[in-house]
């Protein structure tokens, strides 16, 4: 798909977007220069101004740096795992490069705070706890809450179903292509809070050492909310990024 084809975003983030997806696909690897802002001009029927709004989100993010005469190159990764979440498409392009594993497979159980945010008439939902991996190394842990329509219709899915089964999944992709009313949009708010035992655990730091907590309900076309995921990030492996305007108003 070029980029110049409309998909309700501007030009330069889907060109930004697949620019990404091709760095974390190892198609550009450390060092290893990018076309030009010709050749992807061209390639993608684009403005070159449009090419280079791209490459700015995308130095902004880490992913790229530019050298003033010779060009942009592919930013050397060092064992960090760094990523802009700035749509469902972003979240769901977590399977391109990281991992999926079960610590505790799918199971109803009583959760009435999770329950209340899912606006659920009863206190029981369904839980899926596991942690994602980058090249072997945790960086995020993460329990999700469905909705019992949404736990049903995942109720067979190996991946989430037997501890440790390992998988490039995510909750939000397997939900999109089984759902009647896929999922639109997300509600997040971002804390900071201390590592417990079971996190320290799974992400290989200290007990009481600093996390970055994500909250994530995910909600479908309908307006209904299906998905609750509460993730703890290790800090230095997540990036929030957002855009401020002044009002014209």
């Amino acid at each position: 798909m070029s980029s110049k084809e409309q998909t309700g975003q501007a030009a330069y983030k889907v060109l930004a977007r697949e620019l990404r997806e091709a760095i974390l696909q190892r198609r550009y690897v450390d060092g290893t220069r990018l076309p030009t802002e010709a050749e992807l001009a061209a390639e993608h029927q684009v403005s070159r101004q449009t090419v280079r709004r791209a490459f700015h989100d995308l130095v902004a993010e880490g992913m790229v740096y530019r050298v003033p005469g010779r060009g942009t190159f592919a930013a050397p990764r060092e064992g960090q795992y760094l990523r802009q979440f700035g749509s469902i498409e972003d979240l769901m392009g977590l399977s391109l490069d990281t991992q999926l594993e079960v610590l505790r497979p799918l199971h109803r159980r009583v959760d009435i705070d999770a329950a209340s945010r899912l606006r659920l008439d009863s206190d029981a939902v369904h839980t899926v706890v596991f942690r994602r991996t980058h090249d072997g190394e945790p960086f995020c842990h993460t329990a999700v809450h469905l909705h019992p329509a949404a736990a049903a219709v995942l109720a067979d899915v190996p991946e989430l179903t037997e501890r440790g089964a390992v998988s490039d999944a995510t909750i939000i992709g397997l939900l999109d292509t089984r759902l009647s009313n896929p999922i639109a949009e997300a509600e997040q708010s971002i804390t900071a809070a201390a590592a417990e035992k079971p996190l320290a655990d799974a992400l290989g730091c200290t007990i009481g050492d600093p996390l970055l907590r994500v909250d994530r309900i995910y909600l479908t076309t309908d307006q209904h909310p299906v998905e609750l995921a509460i993730n703890h990030f290790l800090p230095e492996q997540y990036s929030y990024r957002v855009k401020l305007r002044r009002s014209t108003h």
